[in-house]
């Protein structure tokens, strides 16, 4: 794909991102899905109310009526379009930046689209195949209320709240000035949980922190959770669509640790997972002593929840999907990734352990990921070559699902371009942090020459 990266398309707003390409996104959407009502939410950024009404705009010219369902997270959208059966377009940048801002679609069944879907609204885009309407045809416009309340409820519906109310939680939550301000403080309340905020107001410059959650943008989150004597500490993403956790003592819980013991709690012998090529071995771990299957797919949503949907279609059974970035699946309830959701099937975990036992066995593993830039394809060219050629050198067993994947049996490291940014990411794992960062290093040392 030349246009949608791993997870939609992403830019920074107003340059690579601009009114006039959302509208050209629309048109080509709303042409190939040929629907007549499409719904169009966003989240909390600056730049969403300008490209929501130029999104509005392609879609009404192609004879699209557009339901706005105003700021939400996007599995709210989703919930959305599910519930009534329409196609549906996400302004949200997701973890990027705040002047970032992006484009996501999703199916009438409230899925993120398939990588094929995709392909064709993007070749309707590049030969600009746009089916514009008459002047007396074009969409009308509405805005829908409640949808954020409905979400909830929805949510409320689908977790053991009679067993997180039961284990009387503190929950310390960070919604990042993003759109889950507006729901995550009322559903774990609703859960009847104590719950304690930072950066929960609405707020599109995102002063708090930036939206990824990641350990240097969460200080406040930890130190929130020891002032409060939390029993857990969740962090959100831009749009929600994530879940990050600190244990009671207010420590970094790494998203691949929650996401295997979130793993160990779903799997029986003979199901399916699906993960990224960048997988963590406590996952690896976690399946082998469980007996199933792990299925890797490159990295990005898009590419996980259209494998999910042909294991599905295959009679697979698939409890659990997502990757170690809190973006965690739950296939029963819906297939997407569901920031609030998560952190509640987390919630009933903690009824009878502490956060830090529940993910004492998954502790055995540290990990880094170090970004390196590149100003032009040349130079991104240059890097993955550099990385071929580490690769065929190395003493390793070598993936090349998504980049250049080192497995050495003890630790491995991961070299692959981001779909979203103009960066090859450089992931490791190891035992111990010497091996992790002598691979890290290496293949980054490699990569900088050769750029």
């Amino acid at each position: 794909m030349q246009v949608f990266g791993s997870s939609g398309v992403r830019g920074v707003a107003n340059e690579a991102v601009t009114p006039a390409f959302a509208l050209r996104v629309a048109k080509a959407a709303g042409s190939v899905w040929e629907a007549p009502r499409v719904a169009l939410g966003r989240d909390t950024r600056r730049t969403g109310g300008m490209l929501a009404n130029a999104v509005a705009a392609g879609l009404a010219s192609v004879g699209a009526d557009v339901d706005r369902v105003g700021v939400v997270p996007t599995p709210a959208l989703q919930a959305y379009a599910a519930r009534e059966g329409v196609p549906a377009v996400m302004v949200t940048a997701s973890h990027n930046p705040p002047e970032y801002n992006g484009l996501k679609l999703v199916g009438s069944d409230g899925v993120e689209l398939s990588v094929e879907a995709i392909e064709g609204v993007e070749e309707a885009l590049l030969a600009e195949a746009f089916d514009e309407t008459a002047w007396d045809e074009t969409g009308a416009d509405r805005t829908v209320e409640g949808a954020r309340r409905e979400y909830v409820e929805e949510l409320l519906a689908a977790v053991d709240r009679e067993r997180i109310a039961d284990a009387g939680l503190t929950v310390a939550l960070d919604p990042g000035h993003g759109a889950g301000a507006l729901t995550s403080p009322e559903f774990f309340r609703e859960l009847g949980c104590r719950v304690v905020t930072v950066n929960a107001q609405r707020d599109p410059h995102f002063p708090g922190r930036d939206p990824e959650p990641v350990p240097e943008n969460l200080s406040d989150l930890g130190r929130l959770v020891r002032a409060s004597d939390a029993d857990v500490g969740i962090a959100h993403d831009g749009d929600a669509d994530r879940a990050i956790f600190f244990d009671e003592s207010g420590e970094f819980v790494r998203g691949d640790a929650t996401f295997a013991a979130l793993a160990a709690a779903e799997l029986d012998p003979g199901d399916a997972v699906v993960s990224a090529v960048n997988v963590s071995q406590r996952l690896v771990d976690v399946c082998e002593d469980v007996g199933a299957d792990l299925e890797l797919t490159p990295i990005g949503s898009t590419r996980i929840m259209t494998r999910i949907g042909q294991l599905e279609a295959a009679g697979r059974t698939v409890p659990i999907a997502g990757e170690g970035n809190g973006g965690v699946i739950f296939p029963d309830y819906r297939v997407t990734r569901d920031g609030a959701f998560t952190g509640a099937r987390f919630l009933e975990l903690l009824a009878e352990r502490p956060m830090s036992e529940v993910v004492a066995p998954f502790d055995d593993y540290v990990n880094v990921r170090v970004n390196v830039a590149y100003a032009d394809e040349s130079e991104r060219d240059a890097m993955l070559a550099a990385a071929e050629r580490y690769a065929e050198r190395a003493d390793a067993s070598v993936t090349t699902t998504d980049g250049y994947r080192l497995d050495y049996g003890d630790a491995w490291v991961l070299a692959r371009p981001s779909g979203t940014e103009p960066v090859v990411r450089v992931y490791a794992e190891a035992h111990d942090e010497t091996r992790m960062r002598e691979l890290a290093d290496a293949l980054v040392a490699e990569m900088e020459d050769a750029r």
